[in-house]
């Protein structure tokens, strides 16, 4: 997959004639020819959004363990190895510490002197016996008497404070290690999205596929349409987020994801792209956000997968390659073809437009002779009888005139277009 902030898709150029360009500054020329279409959502899933000027943070505090699992993996082992490290020189220090305090380091030689801990000649020993009381390690050599007692009661406060320590970050490593986010890496999503017809109807559509045996449990699919957007009251939404139906209401959003699959929307009235031709496509900024979601066979832990096309990625006309065969006893998926597409015949208006022209081609020929009749402004109360008048008149010329059918008949179609 790209791993590209931005697009290769250009920003749309003047149309300039090629003297034009030519006596244009270098500058400017680079600089438009430079322009590209900014990401919500990188192709790898990544979101391209960065929080500043945030004034509470101490929240990030009141959520530690989260926290810690988001920080990127040096960083994370750098914490791990510090909260040790800090743990065990100050404890260290503290079984020190009490030794200074009871003259232990004065009486080493001394065999009659009872110490707080055996065999504890300096800080470097005492950091030992710290390592091996946190990791209950105990090789027997530096042992705690019982003629002690802070030395006693810093033991258990070590011991369960040890405990804790180990538990956050243990877990807190184990959680890192576990996250889903590389399951995700492979669940694939097709380079392009496509527009083409699809059992009468303008569809668009993308593919999603699986590279693993062990499926996706409850695979659900989602797409939304990041565009700017100007309400009525003049409000500018810069990143609107319209939802796009791959199949909510008929169920086709749940996925059996056991080989590759076409996602498909319908481009109907409730859709964004409605309005949008092939011309209109390429001038618009726009991208198209998808979110492949669900449980991990093998752990059962939620993963989401996440893709975007931008407007250059979403070809007008074309359709996804068969990548699926038929072998001996079995299906054989060829992912060399998964991102292949190839050319067809596809309408180039939009939704609107060719359900406008399908509309008008099924009208009867009442309705055509009534609409051709009132825009050349005759009255509406001897509407009814001209349209039944004209109706008979063509069921008698259909019989002594048939060259007289040709007259109506583009009547019909002027109506029409």
């Amino acid at each position: 997959m790209e791993q590209d902030v931005e697009s290769p898709a250009f920003g749309r150029q003047p149309m300039w004639t090629k003297p034009a360009r030519e006596d244009l500054p270098k500058q400017l020329v680079d600089k438009s020819a430079a322009k590209k279409i900014q990401r919500y959502v990188r192709k790898d899933g990544k979101c391209n959004v960065h929080h500043g000027n945030i004034r509470e943070t101490y929240r990030y505090l009141t959520d530690i363990f989260t926290t810690l699992v988001d920080l990127k993996w040096g960083l994370n082992l750098f914490i791990f190895v510090l909260v040790y490290t800090v743990t065990w020189l100050f404890f260290g220090f503290m079984w020190w510490l009490i030794a200074y305090l009871r003259g232990d380091l004065d009486h080493i030689s001394d065999d009659q002197w009872t110490p707080c801990v055996n065999n504890l000649n300096g800080f470097v020993s005492a950091f030992l016996f710290s390592i091996e009381t946190e990791t209950t390690i105990g090789y027997g050599y530096r042992v705690i008497t019982d003629k002690c007692p802070e030395g006693i009661l810093l033991l258990l406060i070590q011991s369960v404070l040890g405990s804790i320590v180990n538990a956050f970050m243990v877990g807190c490593m184990f959680v890192k290690i576990s996250q889903p986010k590389k399951r995700a890496e492979t669940l694939v999503f097709s380079t392009n999205a496509v527009i083409s017809m699809r059992d009468g109807r303008l569809c668009l559509m993308f593919r999603v596929g699986d590279l693993r045996n062990s499926h996706i449990v409850e695979a659900s699919i989602r797409a939304k349409l990041i565009k700017s957007k100007q309400t009525k009251e003049g409000e500018f939404i810069p990143l609107n987020q319209t939802d796009l139906n791959v199949g909510y209401n008929t169920g086709d959003d749940r996925l059996f994801l056991v080989s590759p699959l076409i996602i498909s929307h319908e481009i109907n009235r409730q859709s964004p792209f409605w309005d949008i031709s092939q011309a209109s496509l390429v001038r618009d900024e726009l991208e198209l956000v998808v979110i492949l979601e669900g449980m991990v066979e093998a752990t059962g832990m939620t993963c989401q997968a996440r893709s975007s096309y931008v407007s250059s990625e979403i070809k007008w006309g074309y359709r996804f390659t068969p990548v699926l065969t038929l072998e001996d006893g079995f299906y054989e998926v060829d992912y060399n073809s998964f991102h292949n597409i190839y050319e067809t015949t596809t309408p180039s208006c939009s939704a609107r437009e060719l359900s406008d022209m399908s509309g008008r081609m099924r009208l009867p020929l009442t309705w055509s002779l009534a609409s051709k009749l009132s825009q050349q402004g005759l009255p509406d109360t001897h509407l009814e009888s001209n349209v039944k008048k004209l109706a008979d008149l063509d069921s008698k010329e259909d019989t002594k005139q048939p060259e007289r059918n040709g007259e109506i008949g583009s009547i019909e179609s002027e109506s029409k277009v």
